[in-house]
């Protein structure tokens, strides 16, 4: 079997039947030559003569008037690093499926493209070039537009967007300013994410394993004042609105999402923390899930780099907690939270009273509580946490259960105990269980003015400052009068500066727009005083957070978008893109798209009403990389085997949703199918408009139940089998035109137009080219998908299996349709069943209709 066709690894295997379809349709070059009796099948002739046409009759650009029901269909868009490679090849193949394949069922498509074209890789490329990271960046996006044009992806080309272009950003930082007015961006000082690497923060969702998520650089934490979108307002909606993606996103994405968003139901608590005769004591409140745990707290744990740390400690302790900071500040939150961590802190010199026992609690400051989760501190109670039971072990403090859960003493085993339980040691709350402890002392401590029940996230505000030049600048001015005083609209955009390039924008630690002395320093809109304009960028995630709208009116002058075009389209009905955006983009856009319409401009509550995730392209089993020398050229391929045999080995060699290891497939194969699918064409020889019904039934059957079943395998985004339905329904073309009345018979024809259809979702080129050769009118992408006939798809008779005690002793030609009373009867009648039985009763008859029959004997 040709290579071109088999993929491995579990799940990946094409089944017996698709294979089958796949050896029968893989012909040698030898048979190619054969079959032709006129042109040869060229790639790269169709490849120059269909694009023109195309652009000329605006195939792609939906009508966009209400007359037919619009479809948004949205691929991921990409980054200008380069030119395309074989992930996108995969990704834009199967958006390009959805949208054809709704085009031809009527609807009015809208599938824009555009280029994600602010970041970090055109500011590190114009350092290395001694440029403007414009150049670099527009540089890319022409070869990158050159390379979608020639993969025929059926875009709308009129809507183009790019980020970095002032007329984008423009609006991005029009809605920084809305979500400013309303409450939603702020800045604060803070401990924040630091890459050493590229000199510049980093949001929480940006760290992975403890490391920048660009650069693997190990992270570290840094103070500084910085911009937040605060995005944990949103956390309920957010939560709850996913059971609107339900069905639609893929459910590891939601379960991302609730993980990160991390809901949990508990009771903010107040402790008071002894202090000095300037500041008798400090109130803290913590957030704690387990309050039915209060009486088991033994100590107090703040975080070692917070603010608080510094309030609390006492001047005796000061010093070693100074040191001690300058630990933590080495280690990454990963690194903070590893549970095998050796436990470390400081004790504060403090005391902390609990509010149910007045017991007094030691205050410690430690590494494995963070600052920014909760309110930065926690009562410990390490009978019941493993971390704490850890931390306790470690410095010798109290263990003191209360939860008897039957198992052994945790101050023993050294094993926390969290399961179901009674409460016990912990006076009013005796004898109850988790739920009604947990409830009661809620009651208590909202009784006594000492706490309340609440709800607490793992979200945190979205930290969108960056230090870097090639990004949208933040829209404000500092007075040291008026202090911050947003840029006014019609000021907007506020352009980055032209003249700073090469070693200018190499990173320092603030951003290269400090330097640009001409560009920093204004007057304040208010008073008229000398002001400067704020240097950090924003994270390139807002630009994405938004761009969906703009391609529904990128011309639009009055707002970021149209608000009666986002009307007619919102939400997206099918995007297209990476597992890997799960948290950040598709969270980020969610948060958008909610401040949005919480101002009036939108109705939808989701941007995306479905999603797609496709797999990688690996090689060799190993994602594609330089360092492993497994890079496969996708301009390489397109070359040696033609745009169509490219996608189509893409979309057939597996789901979209898993991987493509290219070392086990080749698109040989789909280029020797698509020549042999375009002979068919060739060889057709009636007339358009013949009656098909008057053609070979059989041929008929087979077209219409590949129209049939390719329906239903395309809504359900199982595009490789579609390729094999199409490949059998060559077959039997084929199969028709050498053995019966050839290229003549009307049935030749249905099924020819069918096979161009069908492989216009996978192969545009080839099927434009076989329409053509069958008299169409350009294009095949206008052309309606065929309608099956019913009654043609109906199987005249099927075969049922007929076993006697588990063996099988005949086969029986039955219709469909056939009645259980009748298949048992007709089995029961068989003569091979009557001879096996030789008079023997029977016990009971297992009847499957209409495929089998199992006779048990008495």
């Amino acid at each position: 079997m040709s290579r071109g066709f088999c993929v491995s690894g579990a799940g990946k295997q094409a089944d017996a039947w698709t294979k089958r379809q796949v050896e029968r349709s893989t012909v040698s070059e030898e048979q190619v030559a054969e079959q032709s009796t006129g042109a040869a099948y060229s790639f790269a002739a169709m490849e120059a003569k269909w694009p023109a046409v195309w652009d000329e009759l605006g195939v792609f650009a939906p009508k966009d008037d209400g007359s037919r029901e619009r479809r948004y269909v949205l691929d991921m868009f990409p980054y200008p690093s380069g030119d395309l490679h074989m992930g996108h090849a995969e990704a834009f193949a199967m958006g390009d499926v959805v949208a054809r394949y709704w085009r031809l069922r009527g609807f009015d498509v809208l599938h824009p493209i555009g280029w994600d074209s602010f970041g970090l890789p055109a500011e590190n490329a114009a350092i290395k070039r001694n440029a403007h990271p414009a150049e670099w960046t527009y540089a890319n996006i022409e070869t990158q537009a050159a390379s979608f044009k020639r993969y025929a992806l059926s875009l709308d080309w009129s809507r183009r967007l790019q980020t970095s272009d002032p007329e984008y950003y423009r609006w991005t930082q029009w809605l920084f300013l809305r979500f400013y007015e309303r409450g939603l961006a702020y800045r604060k000082n803070h401990p924040v994410n630091w890459c050493p690497k590229d000199q510049t923060v980093l949001a929480n969702e940006q760290v992975v394993n403890g490391a920048c998520e660009r650069c693997g650089t190990p992270v570290t934490k840094k103070a500084l004042n910085q911009w937040y979108f605060r995005i944990t307002d949103y956390a309920e909606r957010l939560l709850n609105d996913m059971t609107e993606l339900e069905g639609h996103w893929p459910e590891r994405v939601l379960a991302m999402q609730r993980n990160w968003i991390g809901r949990s139901e508990g009771a903010h608590v107040q402790f008071v923390v002894e202090g000095t005769d300037a500041k008798p004591q400090h109130e803290v409140t913590v957030f704690t899930t387990r309050p039915d745990t209060l009486y088991g707290a033994t100590f107090f744990v703040v975080a070692a780099d917070s603010d608080l740390a510094a309030d609390l400690v006492a001047p005796e302790q000061a010093q070693a907690l100074a040191d001690y900071q300058d630990r933590v500040k080495a280690l990454s939150e990963v690194e903070r939270q590893n549970t095998d961590r050796e436990k470390t802190g400081v004790f504060l010199g403090r005391y902390a009273v609990n509010p149910l026992s007045g017991e007094k609690l030691p205050v410690w400051a430690a590494d494995y509580v963070l600052a920014d989760y909760g309110t930065g501190a926690i009562m410990a109670v390490p009978a019941h946490d493993q971390r704490d039971l850890d931390f306790a072990r470690a410095f010798g403090l109290p263990v003191r259960a209360v939860l008897d859960t039957g198992e052994d003493d945790p101050a023993v085993s050294g094993i926390a105990t969290s399961g179901e339980g009674t409460i016990v040691n912990s006076g009013p709350l005796d004898g109850l269980s988790k739920a009604e402890g947990i409830s009661k002392a809620i009651e208590i401590v909202e009784a006594a003015g000492t706490g309340e029940g609440t709800v607490n996230y793992r979200l945190r505000d979205w930290l969108l400052s960056r230090q870097r030049f090639w990004g949208a600048p933040i829209p404000i001015i500092h007075c040291d009068v008026d202090g911050e005083v947003p840029v006014p609209d019609d000021q907007l955009p506020v352009r980055l500066p032209d003249d700073l390039r090469g070693e200018q924008l190499a990173p320092k630690g603030t951003s290269p727009l400090a330097a640009a002395e001409h560009w920093v320093n204004v007057t304040c809109p208010r008073c008229g005083r000398p002001a400067k304009r704020d240097t950090d960028t924003m994270d390139t995630f807002v630009d994405s957070s938004w761009y969906y709208l703009r391609y529904l009116s990128p011309n639009y002058t009055e707002g970021p978008f149209d608000p009666d075009a986002a009307k007619n389209w919102m939400p997206v009905a099918q995007y297209v893109g990476g597992v890997e955006h799960a948290i950040l983009h598709l969270l980020y856009s969610r948060f958008f798209t909610k401040v949005i319409k919480d101002m009036g401009l939108i109705e939808a509550d989701e941007p995306f009403a479905a999603l797609m995730n496709q797999g990688q392209v690996l090689n060799g089993g190993k994602a594609m990389s330089k360092s492993l020398g497994n890079g496969v050229d996708l301009g390489e391929q397109l070359d040696t085997f033609g745009v169509d045999a490219v996608r189509l080995t893409m979309v057939f060699a597996s789901p979209p949703e898993d991987d493509v290891d290219w070392a086990d497939v080749s698109p040989s194969g789909s280029a020797k199918f698509l020549a042999r699918a375009w002979r068919v064409a060739q060889d057709v020889k009636s007339a358009p408009g013949s009656d098909p019904a008057s053609g070979d039934r059989a041929l008929r059957a087979t077209t219409h139940r590949a129209i049939a079943e390719s329906e239903e395998l395309l809504d359900a985004h199982k595009f490789n089998v579609v390729v094999a339905k199409a490949m059998e329904l060559v077959n039997a073309t084929r199969k028709a035109i050498d053995s019966g009345p050839g290229g003549g018979d009307p049935a030749v024809r249905e099924a020819a137009e069918t096979v161009a259809i069908i492989l216009s979702l996978f192969a545009p080129y080839t099927a434009e080219d076989m329409w053509a050769a069958l008299g169409r009118e350009a294009s095949v992408a206008n052309a309606q998908w065929p309608q099956h006939d019913p009654s043609l798809t109906v199987e005249e008779t099927v075969t049922a299996v007929v076993q006697v005690a588990g063996k099988v002793r005949d086969r029986l030609e039955v219709t469909p349709d056939i009645t259980e009373e009748n298949l048992r009867e007709l089995a029961l009648a068989s003569g091979n069943v009557q001879r096996i039985l030789d008079g023997r009763g029977v016990r009971t008859v297992i009847v499957r209709t209409p495929k089998l029959v199992n006779i048990v004997p008495a």
